[in-house]
């Protein structure tokens, strides 16, 4: 398999972990941990998609919705592994403890982010009395929410670390894309930032719930709330399809102007990260490599959608 037709075809990406990263290729993915006594624990795996067996998910709009669930589902797996492995191991979380602390923290995610705003802002629907004025300041109230918890947590020492793992990931794949040598003096003269990042899809929802919601009139408070959840898949589909189209086109003027608020945002979200970070991204993106080059199944799966980095 052609290295250059490889990059070509297919977007890597990943994800920060607690002491590690997690690496997503087309039809593998992979997570290495810096485990307390120096070892990196490495693990990979095949990834089983429901567009196997619905390809039509696979369609401009749906398969960023595909993508999302995907993303969710193993970032999560990853994220338990990594707190597990992490940890000494008289301290590591059970399956049960895991499950709790992710539940909390999606109901937190949505309630602060969704819920929040849109209650707030429906309380003054009496007040104001446009519902695109209405819709616009509830938007931009959200992205500065979103801004300022960011900021927020990256004052704290365990975060910071995540987002030089973040670093990392993102100067590992740069150094790929642009078929550098892999090694982490090679790797380390890249930029941390980087167009497909999930900060910018995330950003770009933010956003576009602006555009999209300043449509919805001025609703009930029950109907405010629910339509923002519900619209979710949909913003989502419409972010990761102009994700892509940064990627594409990113020498483009108008996707450098639409980019350019995600690589801002990620001056937060990632830090330049030390040499032995820079190895366990190198780890768990060379297994992903060399899962991508075992020979094909007797009955190759369906291609999954690029990921976020």
């Amino acid at each position: 398999m052609a290295e250059g037709t490889t990059r070509a075809q297919h977007y890597y990406g990943g994800q920060a972990v607690i002491e590690g990263v997690m690496m997503r290729g087309r039809d593998h993915w992979a997570v290495a941990v810096r485990q307390p006594e120096g070892a990196i624990h490495l693990e990979s795996h095949r990834i089983r998609s429901v567009a196997d067996r619905a390809p039509f998910l696979k369609a401009p709009g749906l398969r960023g919705i595909l993508a999302l669930g995907q993303a969710l589902s193993i970032g999560i797996r990853a994220l338990q592994i990594a707190a597990h492995r992490s940890s000494p191991e008289d301290e590591r979380p059970t399956r049960g403890q895991m499950a709790v602390s992710m539940t909390i923290a999606m109901v937190f995610f949505v309630g602060i982010f969704i819920v929040l705003p849109a209650a707030g802002f429906g309380a003054l629907r009496g007040r104001i009395g446009s519902g695109l004025l209405l819709n616009v300041l509830e938007g931009l109230f959200r992205v500065m929410l979103f801004l300022g918890y960011l900021a927020l947590i990256g004052l704290m020492k365990d975060i910071r670390r995540v987002f030089q793992y973040h670093g990392a990931e993102h100067k590992t794949i740069a150094a790929y894309e642009h078929g550098d040598e892999l090694v982490p003096e090679r790797i380390d003269r890249y930029s941390t930032l980087h167009v497909r990042c999930g900060t910018n899809f995330l950003l770009l929802v933010m956003v576009l719930t602006i555009f999209v919601f300043s449509f919805f009139g001025n609703p009930t408070i029950g109907w405010r709330i629910g339509s923002r959840v519900i619209a979710i898949p949909i913003i989502a589909g419409l972010a990761y399809e102009l994700l892509r189209l940064g990627a594409k086109y990113q020498g483009s003027l108008v996707m450098r102007i639409v980019m350019a608020p995600g690589l801002w945002l990620q001056r937060i979200t990632t830090r330049p990260p030390t040499v032995d970070m820079i190895e366990v991204a190198l780890a768990s993106f060379g297994e992903v490599l060399r899962r991508e080059r075992e020979p094909e199944p007797a009955e190759p799966e369906p291609a999954e959608p690029e990921p976020l980095t």
